[in-house]
């Protein structure tokens, strides 16, 4: 019988926050290494061989408090938290075993255990973060990174939980530091 978990590669496992974005990217603040190597340990949780943007959305709200801080405001919060919560014992059920991507032909060809709008992600959110000084990419970075594809599995999270993920979306850019 074999396990329920794919067994995963040193680099999947977390390794150094270098290592834990695509191409091993060290552009990745100290938190959004933290949120990407929990997106990890829920995609093995769940039994996904992936981690998806559904794993991150769940992630940055559980570790990383300016990315929490955009959702504090919405009534349906707690509903959000829930379908997260859920998604292992059935919520997210359906999606096991499937590569999330919108499009017939990946865009991103997708980094090591990310699918690929999860790694598309990735990169729009260090592009975003390149402005700033010092470039590091941070957890707001990739929650708007996350809400850009309409077609992702975060955005029909937020939608099913009652939340306009382009509304979170526009907001996110109107303050864009």
């Amino acid at each position: 019988m074999h396990p329920r978990i794919p067994r995963q590669s040193v680099r999947e496992q977390g390794g150094p926050p270098s290592a834990v974005g695509p191409d091993g990217d060290a552009r990745l603040s100290a938190e959004l290494a933290a949120v990407v190597s929990g997106a990890r340990r829920r995609a093995l949780r769940d039994g996904d061989r992936q981690i998806d943007t559904a794993h991150l959305l769940h992630s940055l709200l559980d570790a990383d408090a300016e990315a929490y801080a955009v959702f504090e405001a919405e009534p349906q919060l707690p509903r959000l938290l829930g379908y997260l919560v859920q998604r292992s014992i059935g919520y997210g059920l359906r999606w096991q075993g499937t590569v999330e991507d919108s499009v017939p032909v990946p865009v991103v060809t997708a980094a090591e255990g990310f699918s690929p709008l999860a790694a598309g992600a990735m990169e729009y959110a260090c592009a975003r973060a390149e402005p700033r000084h010092g470039g590091r990419v941070r957890g707001i970075d990739l929650l708007a990174a996350i809400l850009v594809d309409p077609g992702s599995r975060a955005v029909e999270v937020l939608t099913r939980a009652g939340i306009d993920a382009g509304g979170v979306f526009a907001r996110l850019e109107g303050h864009r530091p």
